[in-house]
């Protein structure tokens, strides 16, 4: 059944399903007996930290985005990453098919401008909880043909300027991410078009502020992910200091109710007690596991692309901005996407022509078992791949939902490299698994035994018929020794 909610109180109802089994509670004259009202508190403390998990999750997820080029000595509001990423580049299915460049954009003094020269690049604004804020270049109001972009934050009054792409989000800290597609194959090119991205505050006295300057973290071991956090106590700490930080959206004042209950609260300390410390800690443990089985290990019937394949979609939502539907927002897919990526655009979501790309997932071979690292794989990609821009396929470890790390040094099979010299009339085959296959290392990628992966096909400017289905790849064939 897919889960749905109009109002976040709405999901404790989702969360009790979910949680372990409760206790028969026992009742005198119709009052609760000492038990039962142990027993009460202690589930609803649970039950009630397992909606919380599940709905903050995403806003935990971008600090772990942000943290990132903190690590590395990156400074939010002076600074920017720029990288052609590769497996040293940790985060959930970032992929290696285009250089990208991430910044923090810091409103606590005001709007921030954006600047983008013409050219092939793909952006967007998240706000601190991975809301959208809006899209910039092709699938953006600039379409590609350059633009001023204004940030602004919530409560600003002052009037803005005419000529710019005004964008408002709720919180003070953003994520600007930006591609630039590498046209030709042409990688230091992409870069420096990355370069040309200006990020300045808005001028208030006539003076524009100081543009971020960029650093390439392609050689840098980079980890932008919440892996750290997600299982554990630490995911509660990194979310009060986040509550601590940021204005309330009154748009989810039920749910900063519910951390309130947790001992979550802006303006006051977060220091639970021994028992509830536990409690939030088999909260985090149960709902990251929650939200894998849902990645997953998904029931639904809408999650298949193909009937005749294991290949899924990994956006449930098609056309939607934030997972809304008619009946509310759609929180079983909600959890799939964030447990496997991160950031949101109705860009992303679109299953039509005019969608920038198109992502499907593939975790499983031809019999329906999950990949194995130890195994070697087969997969046939019928020719010519419907994209206008490039295609690639792209392994992940199931573990960090992070691009495989091995003495390979890669993770993924590109169109605009690795595959370029194709023949695009024939069906292409391509390999995976421990051993590379004799003259076919270059259509290889190594995984690692003893652990499991997945994979993502990705096609750039997706043609009609990516989406008619008379276009399909194979599923994973295991191959026998």
């Amino acid at each position: 059944m897919r889960r749905v909610l109009v109002s976040g109180l709405a999901m404790t109802c989702i969360a009790t399903a979910n949680a372990q089994q409760t206790p028969a509670y026992k009742f005198e004259r119709g009052y609760p007996t000492s038990a039962t009202s142990q027993h009460v508190r202690s589930d609803q403390l649970l039950q009630r930290a397992l909606v919380a998990y599940r709905y903050w999750y995403p806003t935990v997820s971008m600090e772990g985005v942000f943290n990132g080029n903190r690590a590395v000595g990156i400074e939010d509001g002076k600074q920017w990453g720029i990288a052609a990423a590769g497996p040293r580049q940790v985060g959930f299915t970032l992929n290696s098919d285009t250089p990208y460049g991430s910044a923090v954009i810091d409103l606590s003094r005001g709007p921030v401008v954006i600047e983008l020269p013409p050219g092939p690049y793909i952006g967007l604004v998240n706000d601190h909880n991975q809301g959208w804020v809006q899209d910039l270049g092709l699938p953006g109001p600039d379409a590609g043909k350059g633009g001023r972009h204004l940030v602004v934050p919530a409560g600003y009054t002052d009037a803005l300027p005419e000529g710019y792409h005004v964008g408002h989000s709720p919180s003070i800290k953003n994520l600007l991410a930006v591609r630039a597609m590498p046209v030709g194959g042409d990688v230091p090119k992409a870069l420096e078009a990355l370069r040309a991205v200006k990020i300045y505050p808005l001028a208030t006295d006539g003076k524009a502020g100081r543009t971020l300057d960029a650093v390439d973290t392609t050689q840098m071991s980079l980890d932008s992910s919440s892996l750290k956090w997600e299982d554990n106590f630490k995911f509660w700490e990194v979310l009060d200091r986040v509550i601590q930080e940021e204005p309330v959206n009154p748009a989810s004042r039920d749910m900063y109710g519910l951390l309130a209950e947790l001992g979550i609260e802006k303006g006051k300390p977060f220091k639970p007690d021994l028992k509830s410390r536990e409690t939030l800690t088999q909260a985090a443990k149960l709902g990251r596991d929650q939200m894998i089985v849902t990645a997953f290990d998904s029931d639904r019937g809408d999650r298949k692309a193909w009937p005749d394949r294991h290949w899924e979609w990994v956006g449930l939502v098609p056309g939607s901005v934030q997972f809304e539907t008619p009946a509310g927002i759609d929180m079983d897919a909600r959890d799939r996407w964030f447990a496997q990526a991160i950031v949101t655009s109705p860009a992303m979501f679109k299953r039509d022509a005019g969608a920038g790309s198109l992502y499907w997932l593939g975790a499983r071979d031809a019999q329906g078992t999950y990949l194995d690292g130890g195994k070697q794989y087969t997969l046939s990609v019928p020719q010519p791949v419907p994209g206008k821009l490039f295609w690639s396929v792209t392994v992940y470890d199931s573990k960090t939902r992070s691009q495989v790390q091995t003495d390979q040094g890669k993770a993924a099979l590109r169109s605009l490299f690795e595959l370029k010299d194709v023949d695009s009339s024939q069906p292409l085959k391509l390999y995976f698994g421990p051993k590379a296959p004799a003259g076919q290392e270059n259509r290889w990628i190594k995984t690692n035994p003893g652990q499991g992966w997945f994979a993502y096909i990705r096609i750039y400017g997706p043609e009609t018929a990516a989406f008619d289905k008379s276009w399909k790849p194979g599923d994973f064939e295991q191959q026998r020794p």
